[in-house]
């Protein structure tokens, strides 16, 4: 589900930002047999799941970021990580830490696109261990954007917009404030064309 599914965002935005044409298999989540329709995909049972039937061959790649890391390499020209290394590496460092990290921030501000929650999101942000999640996200795109100069974290954009996306669209659900220069990157995801193309998914999905 596009309103939920934060993980499938990510890759999702990354591949289409890169220019990359691929098919989508929807299944639904939080359905009697939403288990089995993923396993007949992904062998961890999960989404977002990458099936590539190359001319080697049928290859399956799970995770969304071993999916990202797997498309720059092989379909994207390494574009969607940045050409100077040093901010490459901060790139990955920022991706990786998005993907292992913000525990608490996921759990009490989960994805819901469709809804508007600033009630909910001001007894989340009264919590320390969400409001030390979100100070961290702050810092890091403060660094960011002042380091690269942007407009995305790290120049153009790149995997590590992509994992921050979901952030986000949490940050708009949930009415986080922002100064204005992280307030004008958010802008910047939501307004992207892809953004907006999965946003409308979001809102025509019946699913709640």
């Amino acid at each position: 589900n596009k309103n939920y599914s934060s993980w499938s965002l990510r890759q999702w935005l990354a591949m289409k930002m890169g220019g990359l044409a691929f098919d989508e298999i929807r299944i639904p989540l939080d359905q009697p047999d939403t288990k089995a329709n993923i396993l007949r995909h992904s062998p961890s049972g999960k989404v977002p799941c990458l099936i590539d039937d190359g001319p080697t061959g049928r290859l399956t790649v799970w995770d969304s970021l071993a999916i990202c890391e797997y498309v720059n390499e092989a379909h994207a020209n390494g574009r969607l990580w940045p050409a100077e290394r040093v901010a490459r590496a901060r790139a990955r460092s920022a991706a990786a830490e998005m993907h292992s990290g913000f525990v608490a921030l996921r759990t009490h501000m989960s994805m819901d696109i469709r809804a508007r929650k600033f009630e909910r999101g001001a007894a989340a942000l009264a919590r320390e261990d969400v409001a030390a999640d979100v100070a961290r996200v702050r810092a890091l795109w403060f660094d960011a954007l002042a380091e690269s100069g942007g407009p995305f974290l790290f120049g153009e954009f790149s995997i590590a917009d992509a994992f921050f996306a979901p952030v986000v669209m949490r940050f708009v659900t949930f009415g986080v404030d922002l100064p204005p220069a992280l307030a004008a990157y958010r802008d910047r995801i939501v307004g992207l064309a892809p953004m907006q193309r999965w946003i409308d998914d979001s809102a025509a999905e019946v699913e709640d």
